[in-house]
């Protein structure tokens, strides 16, 4: 089944005039706009849909109430205009996992918030976990003498890092849950090519990087990935078995982009 005859895309704005609108517009894509604050807004945008995937944006406001707010409108609003499958994308509960150690990293408690609403109201749906995007790395490589490059992170040698390729291969880990709804309904699919590891800096010298105001997320952000891990410790095969497209390497990643 090829997913282009099967599905029309309708994308969701709330500015239909902005260039990637228009570019999506350009591209067959129906655009509508809404507002996430507004459920009304949202029954009207998605109503007639099959199949909603949903995306919140916890850096737009810093406010994981905000965020919160956002999606389980969204999902609300799906359970009430009948949508036959919400795809969203999730993180694991980082206060949870590690036990309370690491209580500091709301943009992935909120989200794992707004699954629980989702599980809760008892529709089908599959949750895209995503691993850290290749793409927000590229300013932050050094290459050394030998020409390999390399990243510098808080934890030690020992944490992997689940990489994925955003632009390229979200779509392909989104793919499996709208080919196979029922197989893949209720569960999580976790999207990242490989573990990989980094280079170690200090606690201290990491947040010195970074703004005052989201220093210590980010901080905690990343020991996650050390103990108990971004994923808890989950395996990548079962996602990874479930493609039906390859997904981009972190190799393949930094060749391509020519940094």
């Amino acid at each position: 089944m090829q997913l282009s005859k099967e599905y029309s895309i309708r994308g969701v704005t709330r500015d239909a005039s902005k260039p990637k609108a228009q570019a999506l517009a350009k591209k067959g894509v129906e655009i509508v706009t809404a507002d996430m604050n507004h459920k009304d807004s949202i029954i009207s945008a998605i109503k007639g849909s099959d199949t909603a995937f949903l995306v919140t944006n916890y850096w737009e406001t810093g406010d994981p109430e905000v965020e919160k707010a956002q999606g389980k409108t969204v999902a609300d609003a799906s359970k009430e205009v009948g949508v036959k499958h919400l795809i969203f994308s999730s993180l694991l509960n980082a206060t949870q996992i590690s036990s309370g150690r690491l209580s500091h990293a709301k943009h992935f408690d909120s989200k794992a918030e707004i699954e629980e609403h989702i599980r809760s109201l008892g529709i089908p749906a599959t949750f895209v976990v995503a691993g850290y995007y290749m793409s927000n790395y590229l300013q932050m490589l050094r290459k050394r003498d030998d020409g390999s490059y390399s990243l510098a992170y808080p934890v030690s040698k020992e944490a992997k890092f689940p990489l994925v390729e955003t632009v390229q291969d979200m779509g392909k880990f989104v793919k499996p849950a709208l080919k196979k709804p029922d197989a893949f309904n209720g569960k999580r699919i976790f999207a990242a090519t490989d573990y990989y590891p980094f280079t170690q800096v200090t606690a201290d010298q990491y947040k010195s990087f970074l703004p005052d105001s989201m220093a210590q997320e980010m901080l905690e952000n990343h020991l996650l990935i050390e103990e108990p891990g971004l994923f808890d410790g989950i395996s990548l095969q079962e996602s990874l078995d479930a493609l039906e497209d390859k997904p981009t390497t972190w190799k393949e990643f930094v060749k391509n982009a020519r940094v």
